[in-house]
């Protein structure tokens, strides 16, 4: 099973509606994070390569915007049935490349088809407006139409999660498409071109590079003023350079970038409910999430009883290989990523902090990294400003509401926050005072297909998913027509 799935995805780009070889002939290997072995090759795209796909996309721009919402739509709702359909391989196919277990994986499947099907119902539903001039002397027509080629940019950590959240209101929108996915994990997304082309996708309107050179392939195409919208989803500090790319040619942007999410566990909170919507908020996707939880504060009379349950529920996670049964925690994507989650770790101990669970680097391959929990946390230690993306939960102490909050913000990032209590009016007051996009209240999951999904601050700009969505990919346009009064 394992290598059937992984040899039916194409390993080539997908350009114009066809699988093509990188120009050079080069490739990139994938890997599994659970053993380090290589899973296969895929095309690794030059400057030129992406080029190519720009062309195909600005080609297929006006046919595509042309087509009805309710063609449109129904590609999206056709894709979504196949791609529930096909759960079990897509689960086992993300489990292989980027390590999540495979339980995680199928509510990925779930979670991110939705968003084709919740973008399916928005194409039908993209609005304008007529109205009379104060003046009397014109008719104000408001039209929506689409802001033209998108070039969309995915991590790893969701591989199909992140690519549907932006392809489908794409589609819906009107709008042709060039997708670079991760590196680490683009099995999934040529598997999720299949799947649209299957659906009835007409050629040139998604096209995908695979590519080591990001920089080298995505640069030309920002500044060479075919690609109209980015979308992107990363690291703030990759974030920056790309809006400075942008400038030159005025790009509309939507971008989710880092995260530092505060978690407050008040006084007055039910401890069970804490605990456990702070096992979903840090180990949902082993952390590697940028709305996880980073920064956990508890009121100084509940510290030691919480620590003392978060540690023995973190300790009790089995830790192995996704595809494996009953596994809880798989590998980290990389050794890379290992070494940031232990580095920080180590600075929090040297500084003095308490290791109550985990905290040392197993042996054996595979890049794996085990529940950890920590308490004593210093306010110099490097993992209060530092975006984890682990299986580490950092517990802080605080006496006062205005300390939390104050703790709370104090960071460049404002992604999402998290708030325990059982007092309505410390609820409403704090989250209004925390500066964040999403709020989590008496709960560790914030994402949904039905929601704005998106931050302030340097945690980015613009939303993906809910009403507001499909806006990104979309214009305005007035026109003025005399009454004839």
């Amino acid at each position: 099973m394992t290598t059937t799935v992984v040899r039916d995805v194409p390993k080539q780009l997908f350009i114009g509606g066809s699988w093509q070889d990188a120009e050079s002939g080069r490739t990139l290997s994938v890997d599994n994070p659970a053993t380090g072995e290589e899973l296969c090759q895929v095309a690794d795209a030059s400057p030129a390569d992406g080029q190519r796909a720009a062309d195909a996309a600005v080609a297929a721009q006006p046919a595509w915007a042309a087509t009805p919402p309710r063609v449109r739509s129904e590609i999206l709702r056709r894709a979504y049935d196949l791609i529930i359909s096909r759960t079990e391989d897509l689960a086992l196919l993300m489990t292989l490349e980027m390590g999540k277990p495979l339980a995680e994986a199928r509510a990925e499947v779930a979670y991110g088809a939705e968003f084709f099907r919740w973008f399916s119902e928005e194409a039908v539903r993209i609005d304008g407006g007529m109205m009379t001039a104060p003046d009397g002397r014109n008719r104000l027509l408001v039209t929506r139409q689409p802001v033209g080629p998108c070039l969309l940019i995915t991590p790893w950590n969701f591989p199909l999660a992140m690519g549907t959240r932006k392809i489908g209101p794409a589609i819906a929108a009107g709008c042709t498409i060039v997708l670079k996915p991760a590196p680490q994990t683009p099995l999934t997304s040529l598997a999720l071109a299949a799947i649209l082309t299957e659906a009835g996708l007409p050629d040139g309107v998604l096209n995908i590079i695979t590519t080591t050179d990001a920089a080298g392939v995505i640069e030309p195409l920002l500044r060479g003023g075919q690609i109209r919208k980015l979308s992107f989803t990363g690291s703030t500090a990759v974030g920056r350079i790309l809006l400075a790319q942008c400038a030159d040619t005025v790009i509309r942007t939507s971008m989710e970038l880092g995260g530092n999410a505060p978690l407050i566990v008040f006084d007055d909170a039910d401890l069970d409910t804490a605990v456990e919507g702070t096992m979903v908020a840090k180990m949902r996707n082993m952390g590697e999430s940028c709305c996880a939880a980073n920064r956990i504060y508890v009121h100084t009379s509940l510290a030691e009883a919480f620590a003392t349950r978060l540690a023995a529920r973190m300790a009790a996670l089995s830790v192995g290989p996704g595809t494996e049964p009953g596994i809880d925690v798989g590998p980290l994507i990389d050794t890379a990523g290992r070494s940031k989650a232990h580095v920080v770790v180590c600075d929090a101990v040297k500084r003095g902090a308490t290791v109550l669970t985990g905290g040392e680097l197993p042996d054996g391959p595979g890049s794996f990294y085990p529940p950890t929990v920590l308490t004593g946390i210093t306010p110099d230690a490097a993992i209060n400003d530092t975006e984890v993306f682990g299986p580490v939960a950092a517990i802080l102490t605080f006496d006062t509401e205005e300390e939390a909050v104050t703790a709370a913000n104090d960071t460049e990032f404002g992604l999402a926050a998290y708030l325990f209590t059982q007092n309505l009016d410390r609820a409403l007051r704090v989250a209004e005072r925390l500066e964040s996009g999403m709020i989590g209240l008496n709960t560790g999951l914030v994402s949904n297909p039905a929601a704005p999904f998106g931050g302030i601050k340097q945690s980015g700009l613009g939303r993906e998913g809910g009403t507001v969505g499909i806006g990104e990919f979309l214009e305005y346009k007035y026109i003025a027509i005399p009454t004839g009064a």
